[in-house]
Parts: structure tokens; C-alpha cells; sequence
């Protein structure tokens, strides 16, 4: 690894950032799609609505930012393309991504901060756990080790917001403030500093699209929780990181993947790569809301081009996420004008060959035995299963794994889960549980599996796809 480093803001000296020289990007207009912001925050916020002069003052109401219109020529090219490949299953997917109201959050907890009392909070709220400790979780639990502590203070830690009831919906949204609620957070500002032994992905969701109340960055403080969409988690499992492991990210910001990879176990190195300077300050923001200055030196920031690590990094990692940049359904579905959306569609052919050079640099940045995970956030099988293929025929030495029995049967109480390869509407879902046999549903099933967003389970698009280097 390159030893030359810079730090990209006084604030975030805390996290090192290795400087690699890295080759030109090219003029192309795909490069902008780095800053595109997947799996990011709900847009609806409770809020409190004071009203001077009220006769109420504790008036609670909900204020949801405007509704945002859809974007028609994106909406009719998915239209054209979702109906074909997802059959009866794109009607009801469409319907969840043109209400974002309807959309789900996880809270993924922070073992780095204080949390207790978090999960007795969700849980009197209706929330329950993703991944409980027997099943899926097994498969991401490590031996039992000591995570070294922090200088941060417990009393410093970023708490759970005091004004919480003020964000709470009200009496009939099953999300009820009460008073238990703000001891617990008084309870927490003097809670002793945290050991951990033994890493977990901790991860609460809801039945409902409900959000729990966000915390704000604060330099210095940890975060107790992060709220995602919990589809972005299943890379991170299927990843399946031990500790000790030198584990890259290849596409990190805005962070989450990290933050989560690091709930898991604890790596000997995690390097988080993101070559566009906006969204690696980005990051390094993430990075240090959720984890301590103690493990700056197991995690370091990388601004290199992500299709050069296989030459410059050649065999370095025993684990490789690639988090590709894609055409984010859920963003595209409401880029604003008409025009904005007509750009994006003629940019988006050209991202399939983008995704390929990625996936071919993290193989050859693997090491022999290695794993690598290719993950996206859209529906498109032209940049999931068809990229995957494609690097497939190209890399004799590459082996794709079934995901199948593994993730989509144990969570398929929370997710609907599609193999995914190109057709027309013909190749099983979860709802039956059982994927279609025989020789080439095998295949398929091993190319990818697919979240497709449905109503009351609205996570997603999430695709990902494992991939082993021979040895």
C-alpha cells in the first residue's frame, strides 16, 4: 500500500487517506454517476408544528416535504424494460416506487457507541430485529475478541435527540412518544464506555415506513445508530468478512457498507475507496459519525480509480465489495425535468461496460481463494446478471455462488427475492419459495439474486452477486 497520505478536512484528520497515483478519469459523462446517492435517507420527516399563539401548544402534526413529481421519460423506459423482465412482479413494484411515502428504514446499530436502552426503545415501538442471533446472523459472528476502546467518552457520545417526541408521528402512526423514552436518553449521557466482545450486525426494522428520529453529525461523537434501507445490508452478508481480513470497498461512499462491515467483524485492514473528492468528504463524515479514532489505522480512505486496483493492488484482499455505481431506480424515478431524466437514459447504456472494468479490477485485486461482491440498486438486469456473465466469460479463473438457500430463503419473511437473469417474466420469486430446478435455473440462481420492492416490503432494488477466485 502507498504510504503517501493527505488529509481531506481538518475535522476528519482522524482518518487516514492513502494517496495513490492514480490514472486520468476519463472526460466521459459516466463519471458523474459517483455521486449518485443510493440507499439513502427516508424523505419523509416528522416533525413538530409549533404554532405561536395556538391554543394547543402540544398541537403534533406531520409535515412531509412536498411530494415530488416522477420523471415521465425514465418512468416510460422502465415501463418498457421492468415489464418484460419482471413479469406480473413489476406492477407492484412500480406502484412502491411511485409512492416514496410507502418506502421502509432500517437502524442499523453502532457496537462502537453506547446504546443501551436503543433497543428496548424500538422495540416498544414495534421495530424488531433483521437478523436474530440464531440463523443469518450466524453466518456473519466471529470468535469472541476485544475490540479496543475508544477515547471517546460515553458522555460524549452523539445521543439519541432530545427533542425525539417532537419527531414522532402522531397517535395513530404506531409510533408513540412517551416518557420512558427521554430517561432512557438522560440514562445514556452518563453511561461508563463501551466494551464490546463479541462483533454483530445489529439491524431493526419496522413493519410500517416509519423513521426513527435521524442524529445529527457532530464532530468528536459517535452516532448510536444509522438509518438505511435494510436491502443494502445484503452485500455485507453475503460478503461474510472475519476478522483479521484485509477487506476492500471498493465503491464506499457514502459509507453505509462500511459502517456496516465493520458491525460485522473486525478486519485487519478496511480500505474504503472513492475516487470523487465530493463524496469521499462524504465518507470520511460517515467514517468518523461511527467509529472510534482507535481503528484509523485498520481503516483508511482511498482516492484511487477503482479500475486500476487490479493492477496496482494485485492479490492484496481476502474480501471485495464492489457497490457499483448503477441507475439507481429510486433517485432516476425523480431526477427532476424531463431533460435531466433523457441524459441519465442516455448515459445509462454505457454503464454496463463501466460496471464490468470494476468487477474485473476486484478480482484481480482478490486474492487466490478470495471473494468478491458485486451489488447494485436497480432492477436493470442489463447492469446486474449481464455484468456478472459478461466478467464471467472473461475470467476463467472466477466462480459464481449460489446465494439462493443461503439469504433469500432465511429472509424471505422481510424481502422478495428474484433470481435474476434476462427473460421475461418467466423465472421464479420467493413468494413459492421454490426456485425453479434443473441445470440452467442452477445457473441462473448463481449469477445474482434480486430484491424487488412489493407493498409492505419495500426494500430495495438490491442486487448482488458472489463471486469466489479460484485457487
Amino acid at each position: 500500500m502507498s504510504k503517501y497520505m493527505f488529509s481531506i478536512h481538518q475535522s476528519y484528520s482522524a482518518w487516514r487517506i492513502n494517496s495513490f497515483k492514480t490514472q486520468t478519469l476519463p472526460p466521459a459523462p459516466l463519471w458523474w454517476l459517483w455521486s449518485v446517492h443510493c440507499h439513502s435517507g427516508p424523505e419523509v420527516v416528522l416533525q413538530l408544528n409549533q404554532q405561536k399563539g395556538a391554543s394547543n401548544n402540544n398541537q403534533v402534526t406531520k409535515r412531509r416535504k412536498k411530494a415530488r413529481s416522477s420523471c415521465q421519460p425514465v418512468l416510460d423506459r422502465f415501463d418498457q424494460q421492468y415489464s418484460q423482465e419482471l413479469g406480473d412482479l413489476w406492477a407492484s413494484a412500480r406502484a412502491v416506487l411511485l409512492d416514496p411515502h410507502s418506502w421502509q428504514y432500517g437502524v442499523m446499530l453502532n457496537r462502537f457507541s453506547t446504546v443501551t436502552g436503543v433497543p428496548q426503545i424500538l422495540q416498544s415501538q414495534g421495530f424488531s430485529t433483521l437478523l436474530p442471533q440464531t440463523g443469518v446472523s450466524t453466518l456473519i459472528c466471529n470468535d469472541p475478541t476485544t475490540v479496543s476502546q475508544s477515547n471517546y467518552q460515553a458522555g460524549k457520545d452523539s445521543l439519541l435527540p432530545p427533542d425525539y417526541i417532537s419527531k414522532c408521528p402522531p397517535n395513530d402512526s404506531h409510533l408513540q412518544p412517551d416518557s420512558t423514552f427521554h430517561a432512557l436518553g438522560q440514562d445514556l449521557q452518563s453511561e461508563p464506555s463501551l466494551s464490546l466482545s463479541r462483533p454483530t450486525l445489529q439491524c431493526y426494522i419496522h413493519p410500517c415506513p416509519l423513521r426513527f428520529p435521524s442524529q445529527a453529525h457532530r464532530p468528536g461523537q459517535l452516532k448510536q445508530y444509522y438509518l438505511l434501507n435494510a436491502a443494502s445490508l445484503l452485500p455485507v452478508l453475503a460478503l461474510k468478512v472475519r476478522d483479521g481480513e484485509k477487506v476492500l470497498d471498493l465503491c464506499s461512499a457514502p459509507g453505509g457498507k462500511a459502517v456496516a462491515i465493520m458491525q460485522c467483524a473486525t478486519p485487519a485492514l478496511l480500505c474504503c475507496n472513492e475516487p470523487d473528492l465530493h463524496r469521499r468528504d462524504w465518507l470520511a463524515k460517515t467514517l468518523e459519525s461511527f467509529l472510534p479514532e482507535s481503528l484509523s489505522s485498520r481503516v483508511i480512505v482511498s482516492a484511487q480509480d477503482g479500475r486500476s486496483f487490479g493492477k496496482s493492488e494485485a492479490g492484496t484482499y481476502d474480501k471485495v465489495l464492489v457497490d457499483a455505481p448503477c441507475s439507481n431506480d429510486k433517485s432516476w424515478l425523480y431526477c427532476g425535468s424531463s431533460q435531466q431524466g433523457e441524459q441519465r437514459l442516455k448515459e445509462r447504456a454505457g454503464l454496463p461496460a463501466l460496471q464490468a472494468q470494476l468487477l474485473r479490477s476486484a478480482l484481480s485485486a482478490v486474492r487466490p481463494g478470495g471473494v468478491v461482491v458485486y451489488s447494485t440498486c436497480t432492477l436493470s438486469s442489463f447492469e446486474n446478471c449481464a455484468v456478472v456473465e459478461t466478467v464471467l466469460n472473461d475470467c476463467p479463473e472466477a466462480e459464481p455462488e449460489d446465494l439462493w438457500e443461503e439469504i433469500a430463503i432465511p429472509l424471505s419473511k422481510y424481502f422478495t427475492f428474484r433470481t435474476a437473469h434476462p427473460g421475461h417474466g418467466q423465472t421464479p420469486h420467493i413468494s413459492s419459495l421454490q426456485p425453479q430446478n434443473g441445470p440452467s435455473s442452477s445457473y441462473h440462481r448463481r449469477l445474482g439474486i434480486l430484491v424487488v420492492p412489493q407493498p409492505g416490503k419495500t426494500w430495495g432494488p438490491m442486487f448482488l452477486s458472489r463471486i469466489r477466485r479460484r485457487k
